[in-house]
């Protein structure tokens, strides 16, 4: 996924005509003929574009103006029933779908109830709830209104970051122990896949006592938990290989991505910390540094030929693009 400041995604078109995995719209506005550039975009790309937003309600809303607004998480959960959130992010939904948006990087599953987000707290007012029941129920509440819309819900940041050391934005952090994960933040991650969650994000925060990798590009956090745990079957994501805990672990944008799909993520976010200084060709730039190290890793036999190939079977199938 390339990332577009603002949703300038005009300017990417040298890069979504090669056949990216699509467009993640960051930044705090977007553009008015939003619409328009997605369809055009779509139009030159060999396969339907996933185009991407985080659209949680509360602090976090990238198509502000263009879509309903929503309360956080923790006020949705304090003053709605389930059934209300579900009406609400459906609404929110076909907004976005109209847009040509069809994905969105919600809910947050987290089990938190911290000050935040902030600097120290990823989470705060972003979770439904300090308790996983409850925090479950709301979640799964959002995603099924997603659904209802047409747009592919991703739930996040797996394998739970409520109580984690930090913001992996900025730098490393880690989760609460893997023994008190699994009692607690695991709860509504489980009920999310029980429930069909079509997609996951792998956070960036390590877990002791499961990876001393960032779970994101940990095949333990993925293939063992994720994968033969939980039995999750549907598509992988990571969060923002551009992270302060990514590159703070020892990993350039190009070799995280390659750890990543190695370890079982289908598609890999960057651009997380993009500016207005940064240019499209800084896009293009990194793009081809990803697709080169790819290319690179399943040459040297670092990367199983298989497990890419499975990760492009699951975009396809997430975007219900057949090849025969």
């Amino acid at each position: 996924m390339v990332p577009a400041l603002d949703g300038d995604v005009a300017s990417l078109g040298p890069v979504t005509d090669e056949g990216v995995g699509g467009v993640l719209l960051v930044g705090s506005a977007a553009p008015r003929d939003l619409a328009a550039q997605l369809a055009a975009a779509n139009e030159a790309a060999p396969t339907p574009l996933f185009v991407m937003a985080d659209e949680e309600g509360g602090a976090v809303q990238r198509l502000t103006g263009l879509v309903p607004s929503l309360p956080s998480p923790r006020q949705m959960a304090a003053t709605l029933t389930p059934l209300q959130v579900q009406a609400a992010a459906a609404g929110v939904g076909h907004a976005m779908k109209a847009l040509g948006v069809n994905m969105d990087l919600a809910p947050v599953l987290d089990v938190d109830g911290g000050a935040g987000p902030n600097a120290v707290d990823p989470d705060g007012s972003r979770s439904f709830s300090a308790d996983p029941g409850r925090a479950a129920a709301y979640g799964v509440a959002f995603m099924t209104g997603m659904l209802d819309a047409g747009v592919t819900p991703v739930v996040k940041h797996f394998p739970g970051l409520g109580g984690a050391t930090g913001n992996t934005d900025y730098g490393p952090a880690a989760t609460q122990p893997w023994q008190v994960l699994e009692a607690t933040g695991l709860g509504p991650f489980r009920a999310a896949i029980a429930a069909g969650a079509p997609a996951v994000m792998v956070s960036n925060a390590t877990v002791p006592g499961l990876s001393t990798r960032p779970a994101s590009l940990s095949p333990v956090a993925i293939g063992a938990v994720l994968r033969g745990q939980l039995g999750f079957r549907g598509l992988v994501l990571t969060d923002s290989l551009s992270a302060g805990a990514v590159s703070g672990a020892g990993y350039t944008l190009a070799s995280a991505a390659t750890a990543a799909v190695t370890a079982g993520a289908d598609l890999v976010l960057f651009g997380s910390t993009l500016t207005p200084t940064q240019s499209a060709a800084n896009v293009a730039a990194a793009f081809s540094q990803v697709t080169g190290a790819l290319v690179a890793a399943v040459a040297d036999g670092a990367l199983p030929e298989q497990r890419l190939d499975q990760a492009v079977l699951d975009v396809l199938a997430a975007k219900r693009v057949s090849l025969c």
